[in-house]
């Protein structure tokens, strides 16, 4: 059974969060301040987090960068809760490590398909090639880590998991409705925006490998051997 952390400080949206998660059948545990949830990830990581941007005593995205410059915690996947909508703040969110973003309000079955989807895709994959190269960039799956020039280079598993299926399937186009449903799930119901957001941020983290990803207008995207 799954565990979830839900990170909320208004309670009446945190116990319909919990209530329905646990209906689902996952372990939920829902924390209303940082503080206390720090308390509990040192006695237990959890297998997905959901995170509200604004809490008392420290921001959501302040969170996020904590959680991916640790080890321990760098590869859990976050799905970040937050009443703004401007697509700066989603991209904001998406480029500090978050894997998946919600606005409020959103239905119960929104946030279950998401959650879901997020974990069926952050389950350990038994795959036959351990390590992919494309050009500079170096994919290393035993160890769920992404080189660029011989230099670590942090992902969001959302962006690692894009930028394997991409090296996977290198000089091939991958069609945007693939991807969605490989990285995102088949219950998806969220903007397709939301690949072109993170291809974004994929593309800025590889530096001038980043080049190498090639939009194909109305189909999809490709990854190529050479750096532009």
């Amino acid at each position: 059974m799954a565990l979830i952390y839900i990170v909320e400080d208004d309670i009446s949206i945190q116990e319909i969060e919990r209530f329905a998660l646990s209906n689902a059948g996952y372990q939920v545990e829902g924390f209303a301040s940082a503080e206390k949830f720090y308390e509990a990830l040192k006695e237990k990581a959890p297998d997905l987090i959901l995170l509200d941007i604004m809490l008392p005593d420290e921001d959501g995205l302040a969170i996020v960068k904590k959680l991916r410059s640790q080890r321990e915690t760098v590869s859990i996947p976050i799905i970040m809760v937050t009443a703004k909508t401007t697509e700066l703040d989603k991209v904001k969110g998406l480029d500090i490590g978050a894997d998946d973003y919600m606005t409020k309000p959103f239905g119960i079955m929104e946030l279950i398909s998401r959650v879901k989807a997020l974990l069926r895709r952050s389950a350990p994959a038994q795959e036959k090639d351990r390590i992919l190269r494309s050009g500079s960039v170096v994919l290393d799956r035993g160890r769920h880590a992404v080189y660029v020039e011989d230099q670590p280079c942090e992902l969001t598993y959302k962006e690692y998991e894009l930028l394997k299926l991409l090296m996977i399937n290198a000089g091939i186009v991958t069609t945007r409705e693939v991807i969605l449903d490989r990285i995102w799930g088949t219950d998806f119901e969220g903007e397709s925006r939301t690949l072109d957001m993170h291809i974004k941020t994929l593309r800025q983290k590889l530096g001038n490998a980043g080049s190498m990803i090639k939009t194909i207008r109305n189909v999809g995207y490709m990854l190529t051997e050479q750096e532009m």
